[in-house]
């Protein structure tokens, strides 16, 4: 890869979020910003290998986005559409850039906007994921997704929704939908960390506490995110996932760790529990190893049961039976996970991989390994399918 692809593709990565919003924000038009941004980049890939990268890369993608909005304006105004063209001044770096990103978030939180379509037009425009990827998130077709998000761009701009904050009445219900988007964003890196979308989202959940200082929530998961991305370089070793549980404790980022710390102790004391501080809570206890050598897994207990109460999942469902394994031995978790099943059916990964640990655990290696295989086909995760191989391989060597 040449330097001029690789700073594009940095620059992609480090900045599409901020560049959109900046453009959106001036054009009132998601879409005809996107279709700005995307000329830049394609440009950027054919003119930096020739005429060299240049000093400021966000800078120059932003001139060049502008302009292509500008011609695109001025285009419509010949033909007399009624539209006009946009004051946008380029800065001369990107730290002079301002950041407009949580404006465009409450943009796509929008009530005119359907709201299951809130965290997909935010993951897509704001962190610049892939509709394929979203589609498989949300389980729905990409095709059918794409035209929903083109509608729901169109549908800003017809509807004139302003691209700023709205006032402290509509904060709270947009905010919600801005927390899982940030959430979700941190759940697509968190196994195969190094596309920023960890960074990234950590930045957004962080500017999120300081918009909205009261809400619990919004600190809670900015130290769940946090508390994860301290982990992230323990969590892969060699392309094989290492559950917290096991990790390295030297590899563990501190200053994370401890903002996660403070952000969380700022949230309980707001006086209103929710599913993020929960989730923070959780990984706290399993950072607590570094300290004292152990993991409370009678904490972890307490904190799921607490989890499932407020928020209900299959996940931590199938995580709650995991730690009732360890508290009472596999045959309590294995009667625990297989009244869950029941329930959810027999096409969860994570049901599937915690059976194969508990049958492995009590010496059945036959069915441990058609767990373990199920699991694996349950899965697309390459450093996943190579935990599980391994541990299938242990469960072998047992014999």
């Amino acid at each position: 890869m040449s330097d001029a692809v690789r700073a594009a593709e940095t620059a992609a990565r480090d900045s599409y979020g901020r560049l959109l919003a900046y453009l959106a924000a001036r054009t009132r038009d998601i879409g005809l910003a996107e279709d700005a941004l995307s000329h830049a980049f394609t440009k950027a890939l054919s003119d930096w290998p020739v005429s060299g990268v240049p000093d400021h890369p966000d800078a120059w993608l932003l001139t060049v986005a502008r302009n292509a909005v500008i011609d695109r304006q001025r285009h419509l105004t010949r033909f007399h559409k009624d539209t006009e063209v946009p004051d946008m001044p380029a800065p001369e770096t990107a730290d002079a850039l301002p950041d407009e990103r949580l404006a465009l978030m409450m943009v796509c939180a929008h009530p005119a906007i359907a709201r299951d379509l809130h965290t997909p037009l935010m993951l897509q425009t704001v962190l610049g994921v892939e509709a394929r990827v979203i589609a498989q998130l949300f389980m729905v077709s990409p095709a059918a997704l794409t035209k929903r998000l083109g509608r729901a761009k169109a549908k800003v701009k017809a509807a004139g929704i302003p691209f700023s904050l709205p006032g402290p009445e509509d904060l709270p219900a947009r905010a919600a939908a801005i927390r899982e988007a940030i959430y979700g964003a941190y759940g697509l890196d968190w196994v195969a960390p190094g596309d920023g979308l960890g960074d990234e989202a950590l930045y957004l959940a962080d500017l999120l506490t300081r918009l909205l200082p009261g809400d619990a929530e919004a600190a809670g998961l900015a130290a769940l995110i946090a508390f994860g991305n301290a982990c992230a370089g323990a969590r892969v070793v060699e392309g094989v996932l290492v559950p917290t549980d096991v990790q390295d404790v030297r590899l563990w980022d501190e200053e994370l760790q401890f903002y996660a710390d403070r952000q969380l102790t700022r949230a309980f004391g707001l006086g209103d529990l929710g599913r993020f501080q929960i989730e923070a809570a959780i990984q706290q206890v399993h950072m607590a190893r570094k300290d004292n050598g152990e993991t409370d897994w009678n904490a972890l207990n307490y904190l799921y049961h607490g989890l499932i109460q407020i928020a209900p999942s299959v996940g931590a469902q199938v995580a709650q039976t995991v730690v009732t394994a360890r508290i009472h031995g596999a045959e309590a978790g294995l009667k625990a996970l297989t009244e869950i099943e029941l329930d959810c059916g027999h096409a969860v990964q994570t049901l599937w991989a915690a059976r194969a640990d508990m049958m492995s655990d009590l010496g059945d290696v036959e069915a441990a390994c058609a767990a373990y295989d199920r699991a694996i086909d349950l899965t697309a995760e390459a450093p996943v399918i190579a935990f599980l191989h391994a541990q299938r391989a242990k469960a072998v060597a047992r014999i």
